[in-house]
């Protein structure tokens, strides 16, 4: 494949997102909005989460195979001012180099969180949103294999199942209530990337949810289809010794079946790194979507640890659901039990 048959690729993807329908997204599925803290955040990996989280670079799903014979713990805290809090752990592998470099990695994920305060409508709450407080979780496991094909390009793909739930009553009393989970449907992405020398990286990466949504309450209960598609095109360049820029956007599409609207967003995502001290150290900075991001590798040979920061998370995916500032922090410590 030459690089203007694979760049027209990617404007034909990206047109076939932007034609499609758009609206307004009414439904707030405040069990699937847990996964923007949590999964959402692992798929891209923390050292992209640092870089502006583009994800269709350096944590696209074709270079997982760089990574064999690694193992991971990953953690992340989210604390909104307005008290609400949101945790999540997971651990992961990938194995050695199989066929033709081959590296398959699996990852579960397990996430929590109490006493939430936000505000939610549904017909058994009455005509307006009301204030309500409950209790959420999401349990994931995703699989991903990665495999380079030579000249530079390389391929992955990932294969998602994922669970969520959100219970609630108003603050006004628990003689009504609402309840939220998420049936598994086939999920999943794929991801592209080339690197035609060291001083360029280039990929596309897609991610296709899908959910079959229960909401129950006073009145009865009410099912539909969740569809969340996410398109992202980036690349990075060596600007000098150790230092990267890395540049990206993403395409969204969310459509909710219960309140059969849809919504199609698109944002950018930019970022620097900076290693130093032959790779022991690096500094990362950036901006994801409207989120600035700020990260850090502390490295050895066998161990390194990843840490970003990331101001007011998601926050124009969550328009406000769970609060209006936030801090997250996101952490993984990597093993390597290569030779």
């Amino acid at each position: 494949m030459t690089w203007q048959r694979f760049i027209r690729y990617l404007e034909l993807v990206f047109t076939a997102v932007l034609i499609s329908q758009t609206g307004l997204l009414k439904a707030q599925s405040p069990e699937i909005s847990l996964r923007e803290f949590a999964s959402g955040q692992i798929k891209k990996g923390v050292r992209s989460i640092g870089m502006g989280g583009d994800g269709a670079s350096w944590g696209n799903y074709s270079l997982i195979w760089r990574d064999s014979a690694t193992a991971l713990i990953d953690a992340g805290i989210t604390h909104y001012t307005n008290g609400n809090n949101f945790s999540f752990t997971a651990v992961g592998a990938t194995t050695p180099s199989l066929w033709h470099r081959l590296a398959i990695y699996a990852i579960a994920l397990s996430q929590y969180a109490s006493n939430i305060k936000t505000t939610l409508k549904s017909p058994g709450l009455g005509p307006s949103p009301v204030p309500v407080h409950g209790n959420g979780n999401n349990q994931a496991v995703f699989v991903k294999a990665a495999l380079p094909f030579g000249k530079g390009f390389s391929a992955g793909i990932l294969l998602s199942y994922e669970r969520s739930q959100f219970n609630a009553t108003p603050d006004a009393g628990p003689q009504q209530f609402v309840s939220y989970h998420t049936n598994w449907r086939p999920s999943g992405g794929f991801g592209l990337s080339w690197q035609p020398n060291k001083l360029f990286l280039f990929g596309f990466r897609a991610l296709l949810n899908h959910d079959e949504e229960v909401r129950t309450d006073n009145k009865g209960t009410a099912e539909g289809l969740v569809l969340s598609h996410e398109y992202r095109l980036g690349g990075s360049a060596v600007l000098w010794k150790g230092a990267l820029l890395d540049i990206g956007g993403n395409v969204r599409y969310r459509y909710n079946g219960i309140s059969n609207s849809s919504q199609t967003n698109i944002e950018p995502n930019i970022g620097f790194e900076q290693s130093l001290f032959n790779r022991l150290l690096t500094l990362r900075a950036g901006v994801d979507e409207t989120s600035p991001t700020v990260g850090i590798t502390l490295r050895s040979k066998k161990i390194w640890m990843d840490v970003a920061y990331i101001y007011n998370m998601a926050s124009v995916r969550l328009a406000g659901l769970f609060g209006t500032t936030s801090n997250s922090i996101i952490a993984t410590l990597v093993f390597s039990f290569s030779k």
